[in-house]
């Protein structure tokens, strides 16, 4: 398939960008759609019977939260979760209709756009019961909310001990329904950890209270993405699973494939070369002169750089691309449009490279593949911030491949 300035990509039908303009770059985040579908049938099929939530927040971890969304619905999710009010009314706005859970107590002021575009309210305070409560009733609407219980993540949530008065809470009140009850793990991606059974002990202890004082709890949940796969006693009625709709996985400590879940790639970054120069020996580049060559070589530029999302010292800690099948290191600082690349010395026939040839930052080339998980690696960070961190300047190109 070929995608913009004629570059190359992965094969499959492109189902459209995020931006209605016209786009001239060859730099392109490519999503394979049918990928997030696979995966989400695969992690459906390992949690057996309970429901599946996908995590389209931040945009989709940067992938597109509508696209993301869709795929994820067509591969057999229930319900979608998001961070924040605004990101539940583009779903909405983009005519989808499953449960969109909040996944914190929405700001002051908010309450009226959850009653009106029929969101499901988060809530673990009794000002948050109390005003979504009311501003469901001046809407004319019951808003759906679920009970966040802070079990050992110490982030958000309720006391354990406060867990029954708050249900309770929320049963008197008008205009509310208490439709779910959840917690968040904080270390499921470790499994030898101790404190993800201490959080389902506590879990389960405020479930037990709920229900001996007549509560029903509703749809229970806890399991992230790191628990569906690696705590079957995490996965209650529903899992909420982010990171691993996109094919990666939870902070690498998983291998999907040990849990017999085989994830795949979701997103590729390509671009093409937009320059080519002969760099003589003992010159450097870029700002800083920080880095050069050793001998005559040949040098591309490629039109990406921090503006786009590549971490500014991706050069600095062994940073590559592919080009032509083959490894080529980034030299010199990444600025804020473009990087430079090392294709070899000039000698070499191997380092022949041309304008418009396809450059893979992320994905597979050839026999080569550059990880997420790779990149996460050596830039110290994981994968979620690889993604997250794709700027809106970086057309989406959707494929289903």
């Amino acid at each position: 398939m070929t995608v913009g300035n004629g570059v190359t990509t992965m094969s499959g039908s492109v189902s459209g960008s995020v931006s209605p303009t016209e786009q001239y770059r060859s730099t392109q985040a490519v999503v394979d759609l049918s990928a997030i579908e696979a995966n989400v049938r695969a992690l459906k099929k390992a949690v057996g019977s309970a429901l599946y939530c996908a995590v389209v927040k931040a945009n989709g971890y940067g992938h597109g939260a509508v696209q993301c969304a869709q795929a994820a619905i067509r591969g057999g999710a229930t319900h979608l979760a998001v961070a924040l009010v605004e990101e539940g009314i583009e779903l909405r706005a983009s005519g989808i209709d499953v449960p969109i859970i909040v996944l914190s107590e929405a700001p002051r002021g908010s309450e009226t756009a959850i009653a009106t575009h029929n969101l499901t309210a988060t809530v673990y305070s009794e000002r948050a019961i109390d005003g979504q409560s009311a501003m469901a009733a001046m809407v004319g609407v019951v808003t759906p909310v679920h009970l966040k219980i802070d079990t050992g993540m110490n982030r958000v949530g309720c006391a354990p001990s406060d867990a029954v008065a708050l249900a309770k809470r929320i049963a008197a009140a008008p205009n509310v329904l208490h439709v779910g009850t959840f917690t968040h793990m904080a270390v499921a991606d470790a499994v030898d950890r101790p404190e993800t059974n201490q959080q389902l002990a506590r879990f389960n202890a405020c479930l037990e209270n709920m229900r001996a004082a007549g509560v029903d709890p509703g749809i229970v949940h806890a399991a992230n993405s790191a628990a569906a796969i690696a705590h079957p006693r995490a996965r209650y009625d529903m899992v909420r699973c982010g990171v691993a709709i996109y094919g990666q996985d939870p902070d690498g400590g998983l291998p999907a494939g040990d849990h017999g879940v085989p994830l795949r790639p979701v997103l590729a970054i390509v671009s093409a070369v937009s320059h080519v120069k002969i760099l003589a020996a003992g010159e450097r580049v870029s700002y800083g002169l920080t880095a050069g060559v050793e001998v005559d070589s040949v040098v591309a530029t490629i039109p990406i750089g921090y503006a786009d999302g590549l971490f500014r010292n991706w050069s600095a800690v062994g940073g590559q691309v592919l080009i032509g099948g083959a490894r080529r290191p980034i030299i010199g600082r990444v600025t804020m449009d473009q990087i430079v690349v090392d294709c070899g010395p000039e000698a070499d026939p191997l380092s022949a490279v041309a304008v418009g040839d396809e450059v893979v930052l992320l994905g597979s080339q050839g026999e080569e593949t550059i990880s997420i998980w790779e990149m996460a690696t050596k830039l110290d960070t994981i994968s979620y911030e690889i993604s997250c961190a794709l700027s809106n300047r970086v057309p989406r190109v959707y494929i289903n491949g």
